[in-house]
């Protein structure tokens, strides 16, 4: 079978053909303004990775790296039908929705003794373990629960037999590249394998894959195992959240049958071609926005223009996509459960 185009490639081939979704150079010029205004500020850096939040491990050690490879593999489909009913978990006195459900209830679990960031303990784990873990403190539950468990069976299994039961030996095999631990992921654990057909052509996103080698990353501070001389080649990552931060900004435009889809809450296929428009576009346009910033903090001599790359836009535009999603409510994201993303 034909190799898939690249992240970025695919990005690049799918806003080259797409019909419903447009990249307006106009909203991605006054994006990249923004984003540099924040560029001193501390979290807009990779060795902040570990502050952007409270739930995060905090050690560089292989504990924390399989932490990370744990959570990134059950990285997916937390969006909710209605923002007043949704699944919540509490933990230390707080409660926590989307994603940080997932780590507070990883936390939680360790908390109480249950080795859940362990290989031989979640290949091995059953469906009523896993939903004790990942129960929510509402009546609403954590969505495709049975999805999760094979997955994590499934990888579980593939990293006891190939990799000594641990993400840190993947890691130590990358030899510092970004691009050879993003292809070790992808060749081993199916689950990462997020790609599609698009025009003919077979495209890829790797949205799990790639976040999962960016958090390991910044976990380790880009050094020893993880001083990854390429990192900048990384995209963003394609999900929900960010085509909606990049449409009220003005970077991104869709048309009006897509718009009319979105509103009616019409629920996507993985694969289908408004989905793969919106998530390519949405890495062409932060190819774009990061290019642009480059240029914008060239002209004015910051010596910070070094560390910029898709990855670091990213997180940016996921965090304002979280703080701003009240204001952000009028623009619908595309509703889809897979386990890519």
């Amino acid at each position: 079978m034909e190799a898939p185009l690249s992240p970025r490639d695919s990005g690049k081939f799918i806003a080259e053909h797409s019909k419903h979704v447009t990249i307006d150079i106009q909203g991605v010029k006054k994006t990249a303004e923004l984003l540099c205004e924040k560029i001193e500020e501390k979290e807009f850096s990779v060795v902040g990775w570990k502050s952007h939040h409270e739930l995060n491990p905090k050690s560089m050690d292989e504990g924390s790296v399989n932490w990370v490879f744990l959570v990134d593999t059950l990285n997916f489909s937390f969006w909710s039908d209605t923002e007043k009913h949704k699944c919540l978990v509490k933990y230390k006195g707080r409660e926590y929705s989307g994603y940080w459900s997932l780590c507070a209830a990883v936390n939680k679990a360790l908390d109480e003794g249950i080795p859940i960031t362990d290989a031989s303990y979640y290949a091995s784990i059953t469906l009523e373990q896993l939903k004790h873990i990942l129960r929510s403190d509402t009546d609403i539950p954590m969505p495709l629960i049975e999805e999760r468990h094979a997955v994590l069976k499934e990888t579980g299994t593939i990293l006891l037999n190939k990799f000594g039961g641990s993400f840190l030996n993947c890691v130590k095999k990358c030899e510092k590249s970004a691009q050879k631990l993003l292809q070790i992921v992808v060749e081993n654990f199916p689950c990462y394998r997020d790609t599609a057909t698009y025009e003919g052509k077979r495209v890829c996103f790797y949205k799990r894959a790639q976040i999962l080698v960016a958090d390991i990353y910044g976990l380790l501070e880009g050094k020893e195992d993880a001083e990854f001389h390429d990192i900048s080649s990384l995209t963003m990552f394609a999900d929900y959240r960010i085509p909606q931060a990049l449409v009220y900004l003005g970077a991104m435009k869709y048309s009006d049958e897509l718009m009319k889809k979105l509103k009616e809450g019409v629920m996507f296929q993985s694969g289908d071609s408004l989905e793969v428009e919106i998530r390519g576009c949405s890495i062409w346009c932060v190819e774009l926005i990061r290019d642009q910033m480059l240029e914008l903090l060239a002209e004015k001599g910051k010596k910070a223009a070094e560390g910029i790359n898709a990855v670091l836009v990213d997180f940016y535009l996921w965090y304002y996509a979280r703080e701003h999603r009240t204001e952000m409510a009028d623009i619908p994201i595309h509703c889809i459960r897979c386990i890519y993303y």
